[in-house]
């Protein structure tokens, strides 16, 4: 009883100087109020950005998760994850893509996996309000790209996009794969073993052997087997993955049947190249495939000699490059990216290992449909100057 009198006495006096002092307990709670919301960022800022991911997911009815245009292994299995992170949020995912799925790679891991793609032309054709960009962090490849603005981006390239949400661009990290393989890991996800069900499980997040087999793939592709581009984050996350990969299915995907095509440009890219120095160019005229262009210059990469190499093709009067590079002096991204920027309709860019770029069609100003041409010695010379240093 006298420690409640003693309470009733404090907070008596309390209130009286509370009525005397009003500027005081006005100070008083303001000081309250900054210190909860101070407490709050703290815990928020505690919280793991997979953590977040999931809650952010939560909040939403349905998403489109959005790859870039012809989606590769990493695209398609970070996608994925997200969607079964979703999906285990009972949130309604949509996989969307714009372009095509060519690379027999690309094709097999979408067979094997048996995924739910669905390809995108307009951006009336998303399936949501709510868009979830990964492995690239810009809308681009449909009509009406420059007008979506992303719920959250989730990548590992450079660039200056940003979601309105979420935000989480890991240019260190190899494979966004690896950034989607840590947010179940976050959340204290279980991978299940190819023999077992989730049921058998004890967690009540799940990582499916379909979705571990993609992430791991997916890592090992844009890391080359985590020799060139991997950081410890890859590998801890490949270790994560492991107990729920499917080996036969991943052998599967690792060992498609080649197109024939792809086997004739690496040929003529071999037998054409350029050779300055330790840096070679290869044009390799049309082709049907553009997706041979790029594993022609994983061929030429591989050469004795050759630091860095970029091959040039042609399909439909667009000229694709694509360039390889395990020279420290050459930023191949910004080497591409330098010449050009010089060209008329030409967009390049990438890593310091690996780059690309595109030069479209130029119309004959006369009006008479003719397309004006592109002198690939001067761009082959160009490229030389770029691998050089001298741009």
């Amino acid at each position: 009883m006298r420690a409640m009198s003693a309470a009733g006495d404090r907070f008596s006096q309390a209130e009286a100087m509370a009525r005397e002092n009003p500027e005081i307990a006005v100070a008083v709670a303001l000081a309250v109020l900054i210190a909860v919301g101070v407490g709050l960022v703290v815990l928020r800022s505690r919280l793991t950005p997979g953590v977040r991911f999931r809650r952010l997911l939560a909040g939403e009815d349905e998403i489109t998760v959005l790859m870039h245009p012809n989606p590769d292994p990493d695209a398609m299995s970070a996608a994925v994850g997200v969607a079964s992170l979703a999906d285990q949020a009972d949130v309604d995912a949509t996989v969307q893509y714009p372009g095509q799925i060519r690379h027999q790679e690309n094709r097999a891991f979408r067979t094997v996996l048996d995924l739910e793609l669905e390809p995108i032309e307009h951006v009336s054709d998303l399936a949501a309000e709510s868009v979830v960009l990964v492995d690239h962090n810009e809308p681009r490849g449909f009509a009406g790209a420059d007008g979506v603005l992303p719920t959250a981006v989730v990548d590992h390239h450079p660039g200056d996009g940003a979601g309105e949400s979420f935000t989480d661009v890991r240019t260190d990290y190899g494979a966004t794969a690896s950034v989607v393989a840590e947010y179940f890991r976050d959340n204290g996800a279980v991978p299940v073993p190819p023999d077992k069900h989730a049921s058998e499980t004890s967690s009540s997040l799940t990582l499916s052997t379909d979705t571990a087999t993609g992430l791991l793939y997916g890592i090992l592709s844009d890391t080359k087997h985590l020799t060139v581009g991997a950081s410890e984050p890859d590998f801890a996350a490949a270790a994560y993955l492991y107990p729920g990969v499917d080996q036969d299915r991943l052998d599967r995907i690792a060992n498609p049947a080649v197109d024939a095509e792809v086997l004739e440009v690496k040929a003529r890219a071999i037998a054409g190249r350029r050779i300055e120095g330790s840096f070679a160019v290869a044009d390799v005229g049309g082709v049907n495939n553009v997706d041979a262009i790029p594993q022609a210059a994983d061929e030429l990469i591989q050469l004795e000699g050759v630091s860095a190499v970029v091959v040039i093709g042609e399909r439909d009067e667009t000229v694709h490059l694509s360039g390889r590079s395990r020279d420290d002096r050459v930023h191949m991204g910004n080497a591409i990216a330098a010449v050009l920027g010089d060209v008329d309709n030409g967009n390049g860019g990438g890593h310091s290992r690996m780059g690309g770029g595109t030069i479209e069609p130029n119309v004959d100003p006369t009006g008479e449909g003719e397309f004006e041409t592109v002198d690939r010695d001067a761009l082959a010379e160009g490229l030389f100057r770029a691998m050089a240093g001298d741009v």
